[in-house]
């Protein structure tokens, strides 16, 4: 079975940041999806998506995000149901595992590209990333080549190539 959910769009308001009795952080959010089409009226349309997140990550949301702040959510699709006042209750809201955060720190609603900061959690639930680039920190993180560069471009001459270097 596969359950995942992948979406990019903008708070539609701040994070809500509460714990547990048990101290555990909790972030509470809303995120609204553009639609991929236009209404009659020429209009684009949007979903609004509940997002939770937990531990480090509902911090580093609450601290960093804000209202218009563009984001990246990699998790889960979650639905269930309670009972309020005799009334049966039903949600469906994303749990997110990686919430990478698309824009400068102070750049809400601004195009100046993206910035490198990720906080993620594995199936686990432990807190697996750290902060890089603009949002602190010293960016202790290996260079890669993009899949786009040619990871020849800096070498000298043709490259010699010894028959038992291949594998066939």
């Amino acid at each position: 079975m596969i359950n995942r959910v992948v979406l990019v769009g903008r708070l539609k308001k701040d994070v809500d940041l509460s714990y547990t009795p048990s101290g555990v952080a909790k972030a509470q959010f809303t995120l609204a999806v553009n639609r991929t089409f236009t209404n009659q009226s020429g209009d684009r349309e949007a979903d609004f998506i509940n997002i939770q997140a937990w531990r480090k990550q509902a911090e580093n949301a609450a601290n960093f995000l804000k209202k218009g702040s563009l984001v990246g959510i990699d998790g889960k699709l979650q639905s269930g149901s309670y009972e309020r006042d005799g009334q049966r209750i039903y949600f469906t809201n994303v749990v997110a595992d990686s919430i990478q955060f698309l824009e400068p720190k102070n750049g809400a609603g601004s195009s100046r590209g993206t910035s490198n900061y990720e906080s993620s959690t594995n199936t686990g639930g432990q807190q697996q990333g750290s902060s890089q680039g603009q949002y602190g920190g010293n960016n202790n993180q290996p260079s890669y080549t993009r899949v786009d560069e040619d990871p020849f471009a800096n070498s000298k001459g043709p490259m010699e190539v010894n028959q038992d270097d291949l594998p066939f």
